[in-house]
């Protein structure tokens, strides 16, 4: 079985955004499971949805508006990043492509993490779940303020449990894995310089704050598989240069277009490696 696992990490994932839009073009649809994390939820879903440019729009014209990344608004106690004015006019405005995404809808896994656990979940999302889940993978504590509801459970942003989800996907059986990650191959994570704050910060929800102090070894965890695998699978990864610009809150047009274009670099590059460069999927 083969897995496609994309990385979020907010604005960063303008880059997968870029090497999924060259898959579409190409018609390059090869996996068993699609799996999304956060930002790369949302990208995986519009790949899925064959909504070329979709979310490159979101990126460099949505995300750009006061209305959604407002640190004023933040520093007298409101939201960072208002998820609930983002998904509600991108569901109206730019579609989303039901009818693909019906085709394959049970190969997604979106990950979210349960707010009272701090635990990893993966969900499936029916029809009429898709966008509540979306904003449920992506929603990040501290910097967005409201609750995020599905399923009878409170949810927040997937990445605070499981950023890549390399063994997820092992554990279901893929043994070829493909991660479109949102750092440059160099990168490891660090602990948060406010990590200590976290139990402060998120009172209400000690499981969420225990898995943010510790996210960095689960992240560097999944690091480790990606670069050596149990002897039955291979995992390949496809990651921005290190000259990557692109932060988590980016508002730079410039530089989200240039990350932007690495993407479509980096799955040109893949498509020719992988003989799919005009089309050829399944």
């Amino acid at each position: 079985m083969k897995a496609l696992i994309v990385e979020g990490g907010a604005m960063r994932g303008i880059f997968s955004a870029g090497i999924l839009d060259t898959f579409i073009a190409a018609d390059y649809y090869p996996f068993d499971w699609y799996i999304g994390v956060s930002a790369g939820a949302s990208n995986v879903v519009a790949y899925l949805g064959r909504q070329q440019q979709r979310n490159y729009r979101i990126y460099t014209d949505y995300c750009l508006r006061p209305q959604f990344i407002n640190w004023r608004r933040f520093l007298r106690g409101g939201h960072l990043i208002d998820n609930d004015w983002l998904w509600d006019i991108s569901e109206r405005e730019l579609p989303i492509g039901y009818e693909y995404i019906e085709q394959r809808r049970q190969q997604i896994l979106l990950t979210t993490t349960c707010a009272d656990s701090g635990e990893a979940h993966y969900l499936t999302p029916e029809a009429d779940e898709i966008f509540q889940m979306l904003k449920a993978s992506g929603t990040m504590p501290v910097a967005y303020k409201g609750e995020v509801w599905l399923r009878g459970r409170q949810w927040v942003d997937g990445g605070v449990a499981d950023s890549l989800p390399v063994a997820e996907a092992y554990r279901r059986g893929a043994r070829e894995i493909l991660v479109l990650r949102s750092n440059p191959a160099s990168y490891r994570k660090k602990a948060y310089r406010i990590s200590k704050l976290f139990p402060y910060l998120l009172r209400g929800y000690p499981g969420v704050a225990k898995r943010l102090q510790q996210r960095h070894a689960d992240y560097n965890r999944a690091l480790d598989f990606i670069r050596n695998p149990p002897a039955d699978c291979v995992v390949h990864e496809i990651c921005p240069p290190d000259s990557f610009a692109a932060s988590q809150f980016t508002r730079d047009p410039v530089v989200l277009n240039r990350a932007y274009q690495f993407g479509v670099e980096a799955g040109q590059r893949w498509l020719q490696q992988s003989g799919h460069l005009t089309g050829g999927g399944n």
